[in-house]
This record gives structure tokens, C-alpha cells and sequence, in this order.
């Protein structure tokens, strides 16, 4: 499915968003984290956005988010492709992997994403 130039491919298990046909991971950091009922697409894309926020200095950078859920926890892994070689490996992997552990984005991913039961009037 293409969505405003944003493919996302998904299983019942695992959602990945990506430009389209551009899902590799030249770089990547992923987390296992708890979370409750979620629109993995809602927080895929607040997780792209937030990296893309915080790496888009980086030339030729493609912002790739991978969600595989495991009953109640979901691994998180983001990261992507980046056309222009030679880069700062472990210094994106460590910016990224930051950017998954910080509590303040967690909190905003999670209100973001979160299901909402819809009221009958």
C-alpha cells in the first residue's frame, strides 16, 4: 500500500514503512518495548518522523521503521538506507538508537498511536 509517497507492507505480525521499493537497513537500532493496543501504521510514522527529524543533515538518507508485535510487546526497529557512502555508522546507529530509548518520544508515540474506542452518541 502507497500512501503520500510512503509504502507500507504488512502481515498480521509486522508492519514496515518505507519510500517506495527503498526497505533496506544500511543502518539500524532496534528496542523491545511493552505497548498496548496501537495503530502500528500511527506509530510507524511518528517514529520515521522523529528520525528523519534528527537525521536529516545526513545526504542520501531513506528512513525505514520495521513493527513485528509479539503479544503485548512490539519490537521497534528503525533505521534505512543511505545512498551516499562513505557515513558515520555507529554514530547514525547511536543517534538512532537514542532516539528509541528517549521517555519523552515513547510517551508521544504511544498517545499518538494509541486505539481509541470510538463513543456511541
Amino acid at each position: 500500500m502507497v500512501r503520500r509517497g510512503w509504502h507500507i507492507e504488512r502481515d498480521t505480525r509486522t508492519l514496515t514503512l518505507s519510500r517506495a521499493g527503498r526497505a533496506g537497513f544500511d543502518v539500524s537500532a532496534s528496542t523491545r518495548l511493552p505497548f498496548g493496543p496501537v495503530s502500528r501504521a500511527r506509530l510507524a510514522h511518528q517514529i520515521r518522523q522523529d528520525m528523519w527529524r534528527s537525521l536529516r543533515h545526513i545526504t542520501g538518507f531513506s528512513p525505514v521503521v520495521r513493527i513485528e508485535r509479539d503479544g503485548p510487546m512490539l519490537t521497534l526497529t528503525a533505521g534505512g538506507e543511505i545512498s551516499r557512502k562513505p557515513f558515520p555508522h555507529a554514530q547514525i546507529e547511536a543517534r538512532i538508537a537514542s532516539l528509541l530509548t528517549d521517555p519523552a518520544h515513547l510517551r508521544r508515540w504511544r498517545a499518538c498511536a494509541r486505539v481509541r474506542e470510538v463513543e456511541n452518541a
